[in-house]
């Protein structure tokens, strides 16, 4: 990591769930918990709990020096509503099969 850039993963226990309209995208009690300066919290929910039969792949791809390329995924309303790293960098392996949503209900 640069100097002032930190991103810290925990296991976490918290329930996250995802809905979009009518529909749960994601739910799940053992997301990963990601703190990266000047981000808001995410939550990296595990592919098992993320209805990817419900997901479109997309063909947008963002690069962070920090984690590596982002591959993102829709719904046919929204564009690019969850993203992962398939191959993420070294210092953030426990992303790998994890799925990021924008918006996501914790409690």
């Amino acid at each position: 990591m640069t100097s002032g850039h930190t991103i810290t993963i925990e296991q976490g226990e918290q329930h996250v769930r995802v809905v979009h309209g009518d529909q749960v995208l994601a739910e799940t009690d053992r997301p990963l918990v990601l703190r990266e300066t000047g981000s808001p919290v995410r939550y990296y929910i595990p592919a098992e709990d993320v209805r990817l039969d419900l997901l479109t792949p997309s063909d947008t791809h963002t690069v962070c020096p920090f984690k590596g390329t982002a591959s993102y995924w829709s719904l046919p309303d929204a564009p690019d509503l969850v993203w992962a790293y398939p191959d993420p960098k070294p210092d953030v392996a426990q992303i790998r099969d994890h799925y990021c949503f924008y918006e996501a209900d914790v409690s």
